[in-house]
């Protein structure tokens, strides 16, 4: 067995009272709701700049100039700060109870509070969801491309909506759904399976924690292309839905009942 990795008992053992000190909780969430809303008030401000963007394209196009442009490596680069930044406000939060235990496990076999292990988490965490905003990033470019998105960054085709819709919504009926969060919805479990010690083992589990909440909930991020990708106020709702899914008392039972809505949502679209 690697020298880094501890037996579910060893993790246990690390935390006896399941907490952190108050003070580094006060930290901890300090620190997670500064970044969430540092994110946010760029979105604000980004979709503040891309509502003048948008009036501007509509008044070109009232004097016949055409608004079809193809992207530039500015474009990529600003699309996926987008996509990054907007995964970072709306899954920190989730990431909150995760965070606090990981701390409580680390000051318990250390003696002593916050690390820079907890830090190296929280980061792995992002790199994660970082992963994925690569990869809405091209999607996006592949939809524009294809002349499926209008200027608010939403589907431009009721069959592509649908088809959007429809496959989250299979997803979240899907054993693999379930297992994600239930990884996610048992912080504990999590640490227990995963334990490596060190900054670079703190990396890895916090990667491999993102990666769960990925499966979680990439099919929900994927809606964004349907209700549109800068749309603040679905935003907002998926981020609490997704709070609820991982935190809330009856959080499997909700993924599902959304999920059946959805393919409800997208048999009546393509239709």
């Amino acid at each position: 067995m690697d020298s880094t990795h501890r037996s579910p008992g060893r993790v246990l053992s690390y935390v006896p009272a399941l907490a952190v000190s108050r003070l580094d909780r006060i930290l901890i969430s300090s620190s997670i709701a500064l970044v969430t809303i540092l994110a946010w008030a760029y979105l604000v401000h980004l979709d503040h700049q891309m509502t003048a963007a948008m009036q501007d394209q509509r008044m070109m196009a009232a004097m016949g100039m055409t608004m079809d442009q193809a992207w530039t490596l500015a474009d990529g680069w600003f699309t996926f700060a987008m996509w990054a930044v907007m995964m970072v406000g709306m899954m920190a939060p989730t990431a909150l109870p995760m965070l606090l235990l990981f701390a409580a496990a680390r000051a318990g076999r250390d003696h002593r509070g916050i690390s820079l292990a907890t830090l190296s988490f929280g980061l792995g965490y992002i790199a994660a969801w970082t992963s994925f905003s690569a990869g809405a990033t091209l999607a996006q470019f592949g939809l524009h491309q294809a002349a499926l998105l209008s200027p608010a960054m939403a589907s431009s085709s009721g069959r592509l909506s649908g088809a959007i819709l429809l496959a989250a919504g299979a997803y979240q009926l899907t054993p693999w759904k379930a297992k994600c969060l239930t990884h996610c919805r048992s912080p504990l479990g999590f640490l227990m399976t995963n334990w490596h010690d060190g900054t670079a083992g703190a990396f890895q589990m916090g990667f491999r924690h993102g990666v769960f909440c990925l499966g979680c909930c990439w099919a929900i991020m994927c809606l964004l292309f349907v209700v549109g990708v800068m749309n603040l106020v679905w935003i907002a709702i998926m981020t609490v839905f997704v709070l609820i899914e991982k935190v809330g008392p009856a959080g499997a039972l909700v993924a599902r009942i959304a999920g059946a809505a959805m393919v409800l949502l997208g048999i009546a679209a393509i239709t």
